[in-house]
């Protein structure tokens, strides 16, 4: 693998892991199973691709933002509100942001930047190519980490927990539970439209479809974080952190990258990724069971050869 490639997956890792941070908030944060992120990620992207192309690309990218955010509020009020089951919220709105995001685009499917100047290619004018697209990717995932440290140590960010960790408890302690997930619903599709406003200038083009598959994406790096890198971290420092497990997340969406790169390094159709990550994904949640499977075989089987030896040692006694 080539240091170009490398230099690549380290790029669309931090990129993508801002996305896979916001479903760090949504599915273990909040406990939520929030399918709202196939669409506010492509809303990211088609509004801040609209931006650039209009001449302002840093707004761009915060409108990418704002606009994840409202697309979380929205999924949060058909929950608190109208008592939307979870999932179900979430496709409905991935669902009615399909249309939104082809008219942000003008009412075309997709939107090509030819020729227009974006963050990353500024970035690159004054870094290079190999490298601006990763320091940008890097400077803007550690500002992210440490907002997300410090706002889960504030007092909303205790609550988001808490309503995550015991939703009837919280609500018995007189705290808006409506709010708390208004709130945290809100910040993970806002990290999800950043990941979309990002990777649209990053790849010149907004894309109805190209939201398909992310909570996917998402969920393997995820759950390749919290195996590989949370386990290391705990092995190294015997306790977990929310910031080692928000680091976790984004070595496992670099991981994850790098994973897609080298099954490309083979020949892999870019249509089999959907079924590689579907299978990572499986062996992955998998892996304790397994784990717990086998250690309880061979404690079954340590057991039953000491009676097999307790037996031999009786029955020559009694001989």
């Amino acid at each position: 693998m080539s240091l170009y490639t490398l230099t690549s997956c380290l790029e669309l890792g931090l990129l993508y892991g801002l996305l896979a941070l916001g479903i760090y908030i949504s599915y273990r944060i909040l406990n939520i199973a929030d399918l709202t992120v196939d669409g506010s990620f492509t809303l990211g992207a088609a509004v801040s691709v609209m931006a650039a192309t209009l001449g302002h690309p840093f707004i761009g990218i915060i409108l990418g933002v704002l606009a994840g955010a409202l697309a979380g509020v929205v999924t949060a009020f058909l929950q608190t509100k109208l008592k939307v089951q979870p999932i179900l919220a979430g496709i409905l709105t991935m669902t009615a942001l399909y249309t939104i995001n082809i008219n942000v685009m003008g009412g075309k499917p997709n939107l090509a930047l030819a020729n227009v100047e974006t963050l990353f290619s500024k970035v690159n004018g004054i870094l290079g190519k190999q490298w601006g697209g990763t320091i940008v990717g890097l400077i803007i995932a550690v500002l992210v980490v440490l907002f997300i440290v410090v706002f889960l140590h504030t007092q909303v960010g205790l609550s988001i927990r808490a309503t995550g960790d015991n939703e009837d408890m919280v609500r018995s302690s007189s705290i808006n539970v409506d709010f708390t997930k208004t709130i945290g619903l809100a910040m993970a599709n806002a990290l999800v439209g950043l990941s979309g406003a990002l990777i649209g200038q990053n790849q010149g083009f907004a894309d109805s479809n190209m939201g398909v598959g992310m909570v996917v994406a998402g969920l393997a790096s995820l759950v390749i974080g919290e195996i590989i890198f949370g386990t290391l971290f705990e092995l190294i420092f015997k306790k977990r952190t929310i910031l080692m497990h928000v680091i976790a997340v984004l070595l496992g969406s670099v991981a994850y990258r790098t994973i897609i790169a080298v099954a490309l390094e083979f020949n892999l159709s870019a249509s089999s990724m959907k079924l590689i990550s579907a299978i990572i994904i499986t062996l992955a949640i998998s892996y304790p069971v397994i784990k717990d499977k086998f250690n309880f075989n061979k404690k079954r089987r340590m057991h039953q050869v000491a009676r097999k030896e307790e037996a031999n040692v009786n029955t020559q006694s009694y001989q």
